[in-house]
């Protein structure tokens, strides 16, 4: 396969910290043509940015996720605006969002965070990449409420979730879990999105595809995510993967 974006990665997560270079030195001779890196927190998105001005097919989001704002300072939109400001190469507002999974959370402060990035990113006119995990009603009540351009990440959800972001404007990002055995239900909802709305990602180095899964995922391992779309679509991987490359450099405003 040729050309493949993966519209949501993390190259600085600390899995990479021993052969990183290697790892993204050798990822375009395997078919690799764009990455997108998403911040989990200000100096996880300051690492993508670095990362993004060292190696050319290579951009940044910059964002909290909600899983990290108990340790974010209260100045971090103002730190988030520097760090957008400091490079051309940051192209989106991310990864924010609701994750409601582990006991303990505290949802109105995760909701805070998610309303003050989705502002943020409306009044710098950039996309969002939105991470939700056992919130889909507050996530899609919020994002009716802003209406921000950009895509839910990683979806594993139903089909009538999909349908409800797809109502927003929002594309809508799988990743390897579209070929795992328990994967009905975000094969359904697959299948109730449009090409034109459709993004493939990683999420690296977690994720990986089978008949990998176990191993630390890379970008390049895409190819089987995307040959279960494809079979899914009823169409050719490698237009599959055209497709969303295309997908990926719209919504992120890649030239």
């Amino acid at each position: 396969m040729t050309g493949i974006f993966d519209t949501h990665a993390h190259y600085a997560d600390s899995a990479f910290d021993e052969d990183r270079e290697q790892v993204l030195e050798e990822l375009p001779r395997k078919g690799v043509k764009l990455v997108m890196l998403a911040g989990s927190s200000l100096e996880d998105s300051a690492a993508n940015v670095e990362l993004a001005k060292r190696y050319g097919y290579i951009y940044a989001a910059a964002g909290v996720h909600p899983e990290s704002v108990d340790e974010t300072p209260a100045d971090y939109i103002d730190r988030l605006k520097s760090l957008i400001a400091s490079h051309p190469k940051v192209k989106a507002v991310g990864e924010i969002g609701l994750d409601y999974h582990y006991e303990n959370y505290d949802r109105e402060k995760q909701i805070r965070f998610f309303r003050e990035q989705l502002a943020l990113a409306a009044e710098l006119d950039m996309p969002v990449i939105v991470h939700s995990r056992n919130a889909a009603e507050d996530t899609v009540d919020i994002l009716k409420e802003f209406r921000p351009r950009g895509v839910v990440h990683c979806f594993s959800g139903s089909a009538e979730t999909a349908k409800e972001i797809l109502k927003t404007g929002m594309y809508i990002g799988f990743t390897g879990v579209l070929t795992f055995k328990n994967a009905k239900k975000a094969l359904k909802a697959l299948a109730e999105v449009p090409m034109d709305r459709l993004l493939m990602e990683t999420d690296c180095p977690y994720m990986a595809p089978e008949p990998l899964r176990g191993r630390r995922s890379d970008s390049s391992m895409i190819e089987f995510t995307a040959a279960k779309a494809a079979e899914v679509k009823g169409i050719p991987v490698q237009e599959l993967i055209d497709i969303t490359c295309r997908n990926g450099m719209t919504m992120y405003g890649i030239e």
